[in-house]
C-alpha cells in the first residue's frame, strides 16, 4: 500500500473537524442505548431548524480492544442522510478523535409561488 504525505492524507480523511462545527454532540461515556436516542433527536429537531453543522464525538476503543458506538452510529447516519436529513457525512480527522462530522440538511425552503 502506497505511503501519502500527511498533506495528502488529510485531504482524503477531511480536514473539517470540531473546530469548524457549529456544535458539539459528545457521546464519549454514553451507553449505546442513550447515544442512539440522543442522535435520533438531534436528527428529529433538525428537520425543523435551519441546517447546522455538527462534530458527534465518540468514545476511543478500550485498551486491550472492544466495541465502539462507531459502527451503531454510523449506521443511524448514513440511514438519515439516504432520507434526505444530512447532506454532509465524514470521519472527523485523527487529530479530533473517534467521531464525526455531519451537515443537517435542515428544514427544506419552501420556494415562493
Amino acid at each position: 500500500m502506497p505511503h501519502f504525505e500527511e498533506f495528502y492524507a488529510d485531504k482524503l480523511r477531511g480536514s473539517l473537524g470540531v473546530t469548524d462545527a457549529e456544535a458539539v454532540l459528545d457521546l464519549r461515556g454514553a451507553n449505546r442505548a442513550t447515544a442512539e436516542a440522543s442522535l435520533k433527536d438531534m436528527l428529529e429537531r433538525s428537520r425543523f431548524g435551519k441546517s447546522k453543522v455538527v462534530a458527534i464525538r465518540l468514545a476511543p476503543p478500550p485498551e486491550g480492544g472492544g466495541e465502539t458506538l462507531f459502527q451503531p452510529i454510523g449506521r443511524l447516519l448514513l440511514d438519515a442522510k439516504r432520507r434526505g436529513l444530512i447532506e454532509r457525512l465524514q470521519t472527523l480527522p485523527a487529530q479530533d478523535g473517534l467521531g464525526f462530522y455531519v451537515s443537517l440538511a435542515g428544514k427544506p425552503q419552501r420556494s415562493p409561488t
